[in-house]
């Protein structure tokens, strides 16, 4: 497991946002996971993941792992209720390369001289899908991207469902309104690659696509998001994935410019 790094005191109420310090806590991420994509989500698990109950693969070896702990639940495995999986260039280059090159072709984002992070396995425990947690989720994310000096962000996110066809509103919607500037564009893989443009763009609207979209997605595109060109249906997962990129200076100012005011002021720089 890689080193930890600091992020601080993140907590509300009985919340607390941190990265896992040991392998107990990665242990209870992968079973929070596979809760919920497995038995929630009807994702297909390998015959050792089904006997284990838990998600896991060679990235969660290198990665980060952000959790949110609901201390009221007591201590251990118990107490994890959400989590997202961090990696860096760095965890990456140990991996051989990152998780969503197995999706799309991420050469522009990994060609980017500055620090890159990126973002999967997010979930949050059905009973904790609420604003307070999402936002602690975020505001972990702010304090890790300020802790690394992170400038891009990116990582595959899901829309539930292989029916490319049902998707047709939000995969046109994100594709005519949120693609990604040419040069950090990520593509579909060819032998994967679902082409994303499936109505025109007078046919969309623009109310009902953003209501279609899952939380997640929402939430990056509120941090203005980009997405990459095509989509990927991920048969195990039993979803439709978009390629998100984030530029960090791009976010809003709500959980960026607040995490950028804090370290100055503790001179932290």
């Amino acid at each position: 497991m890689t080193e930890q790094s600091g992020l601080g005191e993140l907590k509300f109420g009985s919340l607390e946002i941190r990265l896992a310090q040991d392998e107990q806590e990665v242990r209870a991420s992968q079973a929070l996971r596979y809760r919920v994509f497995y038995d929630e989500m009807k994702a297909k698990p390998s015959p050792e993941m089904a006997r284990d109950q838990r998600d896991f693969d060679s990235f969660d070896d290198v990665a980060d792992h952000l959790l949110v702990l609901d201390h009221d639940r007591g201590t251990g495995a118990d107490c994890v209720v959400g989590t997202y999986r961090l990696m860096r260039r760095a965890q990456a280059e140990k991996a051989g390369q990152f998780y969503t090159a197995d999706e799309y072709d991420i050469a522009k984002i990994v060609a980017h001289p500055g620090p890159v992070l990126e973002l999967g396995r997010s979930c949050v425990d059905a009973g904790y899908r609420n604003r307070a947690t999402m936002q602690l989720l975020w505001r972990g994310i702010a304090a890790y991207v300020f802790t690394h000096d992170i400038e891009l962000m990116f990582g595959c996110a899901s829309l539930h469902g292989n029916d490319v066809q049902a998707l047709a509103l939000p995969l046109s919607y994100l594709h005519h309104h949120h693609l990604a500037p040419e040069p950090l564009r990520p593509v579909a893989v060819p032998e994967r690659y679902v082409d994303m443009n499936l109505m025109a763009p007078e046919d969309i609207n623009p109310k009902r696509a953003i209501v279609s979209l899952p939380p997640l997605i929402k939430g990056y595109l509120r941090l203005g998001a980009y997405v990459g060109d095509g989509a990927v249906i991920d048969y195990q997962f039993n979803t439709v994935d978009v390629c998100i990129v984030v530029k960090t200076d791009q976010v809003t100012e709500t959980y960026f410019k607040h995490y950028e005011r804090a370290h100055r002021e503790a001179g932290a720089g």
